[in-house]
C-alpha cells in the first residue's frame, strides 16, 4: 500500500505556512495516514506535514497528550477524540 504522498514533490510537503493546507490535503484519505503520524510523533520529526499534521500541530498534540507516541492505535484514538471535539471516557 502506497502513501498518498508517494511521488509528490517534497517541496509541497515541507511548505511554509501558506502551502501547508495543500500539503495536509494530500494526507486526506491516505491509507497510511495514521501510521505516518505515529512515526512522526515517535521520532519527534520537526519539519513538514506528516499524517496530516504540521510540525506545530504535532508539537501541540505532544504537549497536550504526552502519552501519544509510537502506537498507531493511540494516535487513531486521539484523532477520533479531536474530531468529535470531546474527551475520551476515563476508566477508573
Amino acid at each position: 500500500m502506497d502513501a498518498a504522498c508517494h511521488g509528490a514533490d517534497p517541496d509541497e510537503l515541507f511548505a511554509d505556512s501558506t502551502g501547508q493546507n495543500r500539503a495536509k490535503a494530500v494526507c486526506t484519505g491516505c491509507p497510511v495516514r495514521t501510521e505516518c503520524l505515529a512515526d512522526a510523533l515517535d521520532n519527534r520529526v520537526e519539519w513538514g506535514v506528516w499524517g496530516g499534521m504540521t510540525e506545530r500541530e504535532r508539537w501541540t498534540l505532544l504537549r497536550r497528550k504526552p502519552h501519544v507516541g509510537p502506537s498507531a492505535d493511540g494516535v487513531a484514538l486521539d484523532e477520533a477524540q479531536d474530531e468529535r471535539g470531546g474527551a475520551r471516557p476515563r476508566h477508573r
